[in-house]
């Protein structure tokens, strides 16, 4: 009798509260899915067609790049070898004649990405409009300028732009535009630097690279020149002052290597970087990769025409 009862109570508990099957039906899954066809059909198609117009709308970019070895340092054994002599007079000179050399290569590269570098950059070249306000490159007629940004015949700035920014674009503007266009890039094993620049035109990707590698080889040179000279200076000034002939020697053979010094930055164009591979005219674009757009497109919208399905289905069953 009370095998009975328990087993009615378990009949009225599975009754009450029927098990729930959370296995999913694959093919109930695929009948789901067919049965709206035609709403995954409309909403694949407007999300290509929303990829394929997106894809058109956007510029080419050519990338032009140049391949760089870290320029050779000039031997510092002379220096070397005054270190255990004269080494702290020559430091308060600015000589590094002891120890492990700076980073040049690295400092160089620093340089080449700073705010007043580029800044610098930028000005000496006059490329704020090829930065800031190319709408679109053709072979035949060259750049060409957004007119509600930059008026190319009167070389005026037109943006319309809200306090603090004006018209023409400031240089912390131009810098974060330029920073995206520049890519740097160091092989660890072969320690080759790949410098590359994107922009619409080719031909202007190009000279930028071009002008960017002749520049930083230059800045890094005025530098060394700088420092040697002003070594020198100080140098000369404590040769005048001292009568000991032993000091005296050293501090001659301290001004010979910076008058080294000198003399190789002045000789030396390629100072900093050795151009190995030099940059060319792209001759094909880098980028929109418009297939891969519409491609993830379609298959953005395929998933998401299929939730929308499944979901309605099981929404109206639960209903």
């Amino acid at each position: 009798m009370k095998t009975d009862l328990r087993t009615q109570s378990s009949e009225l508990e599975q009754n009450r509260y029927p098990p729930v099957d959370d296995e999913i039906d694959l093919g109930e899954l695929l009948s789901v899915i067919w049965r709206g066809k035609w709403i995954i059909a409309v909403i694949t198609f407007l999300f290509v067609l929303f990829s394929v117009i997106f894809a058109l709308k956007q510029p080419n970019l050519y990338r032009s790049e140049v391949l760089l070895a870290p320029a050779e340092a000039k031997s510092n054994g002379g220096l070397s070898a005054l270190a255990g002599q004269f080494g702290g007079l020559a430091s308060l000179a600015g000589v590094n004649i002891g120890g492990q050399s700076t980073n040049k290569t690295q400092l160089a590269l620093e340089v080449l990405k700073s705010r007043k570098f580029v800044a610098s950059f930028i000005e000496k070249h006059n490329i704020l409009p090829d930065l800031m306000a190319v709408e679109s490159w053709d072979i035949d007629k060259g750049v060409l300028y957004d007119p509600e940004v930059y008026d190319s015949s009167s070389k005026k700035w037109l943006r319309d732009v809200e306090a603090p920014r004006i018209a023409k674009p400031s240089d912390q503007e131009a810098y974060k535009i330029f920073s995206d266009l520049i890519l740097l890039k160091t092989n660890k094993e072969t320690a080759m630097i790949t410098l590359s620049i994107v922009h619409q035109s080719p031909l202007i990707a190009k000279q930028w690279v071009n002008w960017l590698v002749k520049d930083i080889n230059k800045e890094m040179r005025d530098r060394d020149v700088v420092e040697a000279q002003k070594s020198a200076d100080f140098l000369s000034k404590q040769l005048e002052d001292t009568k000991i002939a032993d000091i005296r020697i050293i501090l001659y053979k301290l001004i010979e290597e910076q008058a080294k010094t000198i003399m190789f930055a002045s000789v030396r164009d390629e100072y900093a970087f050795k151009t190995i591979d030099p940059a060319l005219v792209p001759e094909v674009r880098d980028s929109p990769k418009r297939t891969l757009i519409v491609i993830l497109g379609f298959a953005l919208g395929l998933v998401f025409s299929c939730m929308i399905v499944i979901l309605k289905h099981y929404i109206r069953i639960k209903d």
